[in-house]
């Protein structure tokens, strides 16, 4: 009888790699990350184990929207009392908080429970071409 293999977190190596998001499309270097987060993109994935690796994202400011998106997209937050709806432009998040944007995209795409949360911590957005974490040695990742 044949026995289904399922990985274990401890049997899957962890990479950090590298995505550089200047002049790329906001959609598609998100599913980039979350796939690369996820572990979608090894051979030994399994949807119930984080296989992911951890993903630095720099100039995160240079990211592009497609469209009318910087002023028909808007982004939301409630504090809980009446009448506290806050919303944002894109454009305005975009200048104000540019990491914002690519957090929330990502975070969007990423499973709606306890292993989401431990994989949105992998996470790291930096505006700017330079990161602290070259003592880890990532790979360098091309958005295609």
């Amino acid at each position: 009888m044949l026995k289904t293999y399922s990985p274990k977190a401890s049997d899957i190596p962890e990479r950090w790699v590298v995505i550089d998001l200047e002049n790329q499309v906001l959609g598609r270097a998100a599913t980039l990350i979350a796939d690369h987060l996820r572990g979608k993109n090894k051979p030994e994935f399994a949807p119930h184990v984080d296989c992911g690796d951890y993903v630095i994202v720099v100039n995160a400011e240079k990211v592009k929207l497609t469209g009318r998106k910087l002023d028909d997209k808007f982004y939301y937050s409630h504090s809980g009392y009446i009448g506290n709806l806050k919303q944002e432009s894109a454009r305005h998040l975009l200048a104000r908080k540019p990491e914002e944007i690519i957090r929330k995209a990502v975070k969007g795409m990423l499973p709606k429970n306890d292993l989401g949360k431990h994989i949105y911590r992998k996470l790291k957005v930096y505006t700017g071409p330079e990161h602290p974490h070259d003592a880890q040695k990532p790979i360098t990742v091309k958005v295609s």
